[in-house]
């Protein structure tokens, strides 16, 4: 299996996956690790009916995703791998579905969430479990499509240019 890219976005499938994200990465496949699709039969069927039919798409939990990468029914595939938080891709990484580096992409504003770019607001949580992956040895950068420069996600914390997270 090879991981091309790893991605939170709080939108997951849309059209900055499919028409800048999956060229530019060569995805033959988009895996996504959330509950609330997983479980919502309309949001998972319009999902699927927005990639092309060339392109394999896997929606499921991140226990159910995370078994099918261990499964290896995956390991022809070149796969974007999307989650919609940083509590789903620490959660994903701590069972076994390992990647080397994470993009933030997009997250979307919200209670206690902080603006550090146009199109990411992270809370302390969401720090914490950033910190925490790194900490378990990925690369966390802020990117938002293939044309922009990728960020270290540190440095766009005020007041913490750079700085160790708690």
């Amino acid at each position: 299996m090879s991981i091309v890219l790893t991605r939170i976005d709080t939108r997951l499938i849309h059209g900055q996956v499919l028409e800048a994200w999956v060229p530019y990465v060569h995805a033959d496949c988009i895996v996504v690790a959330n509950e609330a699709v997983t479980n919502s039969p309309l949001k998972k069927m319009m999902m699927e009916a927005s990639v092309p039919t060339r392109i394999r798409v896997e929606i499921g939990s991140v226990d159910d995703v995370s078994e099918l990468f261990a499964s290896g029914s995956l390991n022809a595939c070149k796969v974007l791998l999307l989650f919609a938080t940083t509590k789903d891709a620490l959660a994903a990484h701590r069972k076994g579905l390992l990647f080397s580096r994470l993009n933030l992409g997009n997250l979307h504003a919200g209670e206690g969430k902080q603006r550090l770019s146009c199109t990411l607001y992270l809370n302390p949580e969401d720090i914490s479990n950033l910190a925490d992956l790194e900490g378990e040895g990925v690369t966390v950068s802020a990117r938002c499509i293939p044309a922009d420069s990728d960020r270290p996600w540190r440095k766009l914390i005020p007041g913490r240019k750079g700085e160790a997270c708690p």
